[in-house]
């Protein structure tokens, strides 16, 4: 069976933490350009959609409406609203 060393484990440790810290520095310094980049890619594609978008919406017609307001004063009130029932909360 074979044994690791204390140098040879040491080492591994080192080269682990040294990657992860070098990625981490890394991600710090240009995650903000990569993420600017992918914003500006993703509003480009927003703005072609909107875009192709437009023309169809100034083709659709407007339905007319029209408000009979004859109908309005023609209204009548219904005083008889309802029963009133009378209740005790229960404790």
């Amino acid at each position: 069976m074979l044994e690791a060393s204390f140098t040879a484990v040491l080492k591994t440790i080192l080269i682990i933490l040294l990657v992860y810290f070098g990625i981490k520095i890394l991600i710090r310094w240009f995650g903000p350009l990569i993420l600017k980049y992918f914003m500006r890619k993703v509003g480009k594609q927003f703005q072609q959609q909107f875009n192709q978008q437009e023309p169809f919406k100034s083709q659709r017609k407007e339905p007319k409406v029209s408000v009979d307001k004859s109908s309005v004063k023609n209204r009548r009130s219904n005083k008889k609203v309802g029963e009133y029932i009378d209740y005790e909360e229960i404790d």
